[in-house]
């Protein structure tokens, strides 16, 4: 049986009620999607950080489809299953000037190339550089459906009824639940990382071009859910192990994770000998922000957490404990 597919031709840059369907679906469905990545494609193997300059920020983000879901309407839930993720052969992370965490500390445009090809595929994960190997987790960047509202809107930010969202939890085996806005739902997708941090700090992952294979089905009688729902793979991925972590405390939530990330790109700087935006697209794709206080206002605690399994062998068999 011959799945329906969104190819590539079947782009957007805005969300918007008005697109016309790309194909249309019942529900329970699984439908297949080749995918751009996040910058629609203009960083390849041959890009330099010299080229970076002159990239179309227009063109990021963009998100494929729609998909015309039969008996889905507003109020109803549109569960998303992720079926597979193939990531290309290769991926890439930037610092790209005015964006990031710490964008007015990293104004000079930086690229990483990384292997994504079979072999790194097969063993799990990817070389940043000699003794560094990060853990290869495919997820979409972008899953979201079309706003009740008229007119278009951007697709970089997220939104409640999906968009941008950049979770990296939402890998293969688990499921995402969206609230439908218009009748058909209209989804789309896109954004392919092969491993991302919570919080994507630099403002890239591993972005790599995806192919897709996803499974749509309209649920009923579900009021509760009026935002972005997931549920992880059945069989958790394995443990990150033995962490290092920085605390940034401050009264702006947004600054004490800024401090926990430039404490933890100096840790990387001064223990494991990266240059300090090494260090910051390092925190992109292995480190996890997370909220350690939030009740003893005004002083907010957030910590980045840097896996030490990534300073061992390729499969990550050998992780350090601690310094």
């Amino acid at each position: 049986m011959t799945r329906p597919h969104i190819s590539t031709s079947n782009i957007h840059l805005k969300w918007s009620r008005n697109l016309p369907p790309a194909v249309t679906v019942r529900s329970g469905d699984q439908v297949t999607f080749d995918l751009h990545d996040g910058l629609n494609n203009q960083i390849t193997p041959s890009t330099t950080a010299a080229d970076l300059a002159g990239l179309d920020s227009t063109q990021a983000d963009p998100a494929f489809g729609p998909v015309f879901v039969e008996g889905a309407e507003p109020g109803d839930v549109l569960r998303v299953d992720i079926l597979e993720l193939t990531p290309a052969g290769y991926g890439w992370t930037a610092i790209l000037p005015g964006f990031g965490l710490l964008c007015d500390e990293f104004p000079t445009p930086q690229l990483k190339l990384w292997d994504l090809s079979g072999p790194a595929i097969s063993r799990g994960s990817t070389e940043f550089k000699p003794g560094i190997f990060v853990p290869i987790r495919p997820f979409l960047g972008v899953m979201g459906l079309a706003p009740a509202v008229d007119g278009e809107l951007d697709t970089i930010p997220p939104y409640d009824w999906g968009g941008n969202l950049d979770c990296k939890h939402v890998t293969e085996g688990a499921s995402l639940r969206l609230p439908v806005q218009v009748a058909g739902a209209l989804f789309s997708c896109g954004d392919g990382h092969a491993a991302q941090g919570d919080g994507e700090v630099c403002g890239t992952a591993i972005e790599t071009p995806m192919r897709a294979r996803l499974r749509l089905t309209v649920e009923k009688d579900k009021p509760w859910i009026r935002s972005p729902h997931y549920m992880t793979a059945p069989k958790p991925e394995p443990t990150r192990g033995c962490e290092y972590a920085v605390v940034g405390i401050d009264a702006d939530l947004r600054e004490a994770a800024r401090k926990a990330l430039r404490g933890a790109i100096d840790w990387l700087a001064a223990e494991r000998a990266l240059s300090r935006a090494e260090a910051y697209m390092l925190c992109s794709v292995v480190a996890d922000l997370k909220i350690v206080e939030a009740v003893d206002m005004p002083h907010y605690a957030v910590a980045c957490a840097v896996p030490l399994a990534i300073f061992s062998s390729p499969s990550g068999a050998v992780a350090v404990q601690g310094e």
